[in-house]
């Protein structure tokens, strides 16, 4: 196994204990926002320790006041939690089905991934959204939802499928396969850059009204 594989499964396996750890805290401590006793654990599904802290230190504290640089991590994790779960449904699919665009699997795992993370990023949103609204539609809700995740997803995929371009075309020979630990370490860091790319635009949705803080 070469240095990098056992780094790969290392740092997935304290990930894994990570989240354990927090789907079990939340019970005991169950967030003001419901949706967010999920979005949790799988934030720290890909951030691992470093998303364990901000849980400690902002999720833990959600019914206390936050500046506004928290409130933006947290909505952020929102979207993520979204991307998440899109890639951990969608490579799966895309890779049993044998999907290629162009002769590369990554093309086709860019549409599955980006499709359901919109679609889950929705949903997600929308359980934000109504509960606070009470008087609100469900499709005045959906519209809400919508102009609130759209722009963060998109800079979020930005920053994850351009790592994972440069993961399949630059950086490997031979890209890694979604059968080993090293691909999902490499997704690991692309959920982490996405993050990155995407918490400017929330903090403008946040500040705007747009997006609700978390």
């Amino acid at each position: 196994m070469s240095v990098l594989a056992v780094i790969s499964t290392v740092s997935l396996i304290v990930s894994a204990l990570c989240t354990v750890w927090v789907t079990w805290d939340v019970k005991k401590h169950p967030q003001p926002m419901v949706i967010m006793n999920v979005v949790w654990p799988v934030t720290v599904i890909y951030s691992g320790p470093v998303g364990l802290i901000f849980y400690y230190y902002i999720g833990r504290r959600a019914h206390q006041e936050k500046p506004m640089w928290q409130s933006t991590l947290a909505s952020t994790s929102h979207c993520g939690a979204g991307c998440a779960l899109g890639d951990i449904i969608g490579i799966p699919i895309v890779v049993a089905l044998g999907w290629t665009i162009a002769g590369t699997r990554l093309f086709a795992d860019y549409i599955v991934e980006f499709t359901l993370a919109y679609l889950l990023g929705i949903f997600f949103q929308l359980f934000a959204i109504l509960p606070m609204n009470e008087k609100m539609t469900k499709r005045e809700g959906l519209k809400k939802a919508i102009k609130a995740d759209t722009l963060a997803l998109v800079f979020y995929e930005i920053g994850m499928f351009g790592w994972m371009a440069l993961v399949h075309f630059v950086f490997f020979t031979h890209a890694p396969s979604p059968s080993g630990p090293t691909f999902w370490f490499m997704m690991q860091i692309a959920l982490m850059i996405g993050f990155l790319t995407s918490y400017p635009i929330n903090w403008w949705l946040v500040k705007r009204g747009i997006k609700h803080a978390m």
